[in-house]
């Protein structure tokens, strides 16, 4: 008899109630909650992104006209190889990370490249403390060596050489031009989003200028100096 009473006592202190398969496949409010707070800092973190782009590209006023072509669809840098004049290789990918102002042109140079390496130079240098937001870029489409007076002021930039195939098959010019002929915007994410007029000049440049100025600021909120 008291061997019994000590079982019901024992028995008596044991859970009986198992979850029904509901409560078991069902989420407690906890996690749900907390997969919540997650997705809102998703949200919260690609929200400056998103409206700076939509203030870019959408949200323009009437008034306002970009002096740049914008590329649409963009098109994200290509899985290409670069040599640089020292040899070393690159991806162009691994460009992403920075607005780049980016010219194409034989490795030999003539004028209008020239005026165009001119060119990007000044407008980044123009950009007063954005410019370390900058890169400006010469891809060389072919094996002509560069000319040495060229060197010095090719400190500041990345010069790579590509294959042409590859670069026309990223880039376009406008109707009757050539690659040469352009400048062109990529974005920190690596998508070529705007083609300069051809034969851009110093009297137009300050229009680029102004283009390139909006760019900036509109993504001043997520896009940061260096990669």
């Amino acid at each position: 008899m008291r061997k019994a009473r000590y079982w019901e006592r024992l028995l008596s202190l044991t859970v009986h109630s198992v979850p029904t398969l509901e409560q078991a496949v069902k989420p407690p409010a906890r996690t749900r909650s907390g997969r919540r707070q997650m997705l809102l800092v998703l949200l919260f973190c690609a929200a400056p992104v998103v409206a700076s782009y939509f203030a870019y590209y959408v949200a323009r006023p009437e008034g306002r006209r970009n002096f740049g072509e914008l590329v649409d669809p963009q098109r994200p840098l290509p899985d290409q190889s670069g040599v640089g004049l020292h040899g070393e290789f690159t991806n162009l990918r691994d460009l992403k990370g920075q607005w780049l102002l980016l010219s194409v042109a034989g490795g030999a140079c003539d004028e209008r490249c020239t005026r165009n390496l001119y060119l990007q130079r000044q407008l980044r240098e123009s950009l007063g403390k954005d410019k370390d937001r900058v890169d400006w870029v010469w891809l060389i489409p072919d094996a002509d060596p560069v000319p040495d007076k060229l060197l010095p002021a090719l400190k500041a930039a990345t010069v790579l050489r590509v294959s042409p195939a590859g670069l026309s098959a990223w880039l376009m010019p406008a109707d009757g031009h050539q690659l040469s002929e352009h400048l062109y915007v990529v974005d920190p994410m690596g998508h070529w989003m705007m083609r300069f007029p051809a034969n851009l000049d110093s009297s137009s440049a300050a229009r680029a200028l102004r283009d390139l100025e909006r760019l900036l600021r509109a993504s001043a909120s997520w896009d940061a100096p260096g990669r």
